[in-house]
């Protein structure tokens, strides 16, 4: 066997290992309840020794949830509950990260596949159905659930409407990033016009003044601290963890295509939990929120 091929056959064991070790460091970490700046430096080094491994499921999102802490956007404690969270996912025998990342990202392709060409037949909607009920070991899973729940509506009473379609269309322009940008600009005005109720709601209408705020995720517009500020500011409040009382969670990318299923799940899932138990909580994309800002100036 040669070097090339000990790496491959050697890299899921190495894997294991740094993650079964960082979960230990973690585990140590939340003992006392807090984290102080020689235990983030300790994650740093951590990220420093598996640089080689950065290729690997779920190495990518560990290095960015550690390089953003270190750089200050994100509270070091929110840090440890996010990489711990990531931990749990990954030990399940890789199925989170092998199987369903997998499987999200080819449901993402095929609803990026059904708007390419600015037009959704029917027999695209029944092709959606049948793949979202021959992989029902994604439910609990954004996008799936409210793909799903949304077809099944379109389809229950045995005809597809065009009000139906463009709604259909509406949510799915939500995540899919098209190349094409004269059907992009197409699709934005067919369903300029549609609200969407989803996960993370389109053109959301927000009310600020007395409402609570939480933010997840690394925000490409700025940092958290001037993000909530300018919440303050606007006679909103913001929190650093979710609650029943949250009535918004901004959900940042900074650029990530792959936000919704990759490192900011934590907090993403458990307003999912949130919602299905009868919480109003909205799911608000970063660039939405501050356009929202932009018109109170």
């Amino acid at each position: 066997m040669n070097k090339n091929e000990l790496q491959v056959v050697t890299a899921k064991a190495r894997a294991d290992k740094a993650i079964s070790t960082l979960k230990g460091i973690l585990i140590g970490i939340k003992s006392d309840d807090k984290v102080n700046q020689t235990e983030v430096d300790e994650l740093k080094k951590w990220a420093i020794n598996h640089r080689d491994l950065i290729n690997r499921n779920p190495f990518k999102e560990f290095m960015t949830i550690i390089e953003e802490t270190i750089s200050d956007n994100i509270p070091a404690t929110e840090t440890v509950e996010d990489l711990y969270w990531l931990c749990q996912k990954y030990e399940n025998d890789n199925f989170y990260y092998n199987t369903v990342t997998s499987d999200l990202q080819i449901l993402q392709g095929i609803c990026h596949g059904i708007l390419a060409d600015g037009v959704i037949e029917d027999k695209e909607v029944h092709q959606l159905e049948t793949w979202l009920e021959q992989n029902t070991h994604l439910n609990t899973y954004y996008p799936y659930d409210e793909i799903r729940s949304l077809i099944l509506s379109i389809v229950s009473d045995g005809k597809i409407e065009e009000e139906e379609l463009l709604v259909l269309k509406a949510y799915l322009n939500q995540f899919v990033n098209l190349e094409n940008k004269s059907i992009e600009h197409q699709l934005n005005r067919e369903t300029q016009d549609i609200n969407i109720s989803g996960h993370c709601t389109s053109n959301p209408d927000i009310d600020i003044d007395g409402k609570t705020f939480c933010v997840t995720g690394v925000l490409k517009s700025g940092n958290r601290a001037s993000l909530e500020k300018q919440i303050s500011d606007l006679g909103g409040i913001p929190t650093k963890t979710l609650t029943k009382k949250t009535d918004y969670l901004i959900v940042g990318d900074n650029g990530n295509s792959a936000w919704a299923f990759a490192c900011y799940g934590r907090k993403v899932e458990k307003a999912l939990e949130m919602r299905k138990g009868g919480h109003t909580i909205l799911l608000i994309h970063e660039f939405d929120f501050i356009d929202v800002i932009e018109d109170f100036k």
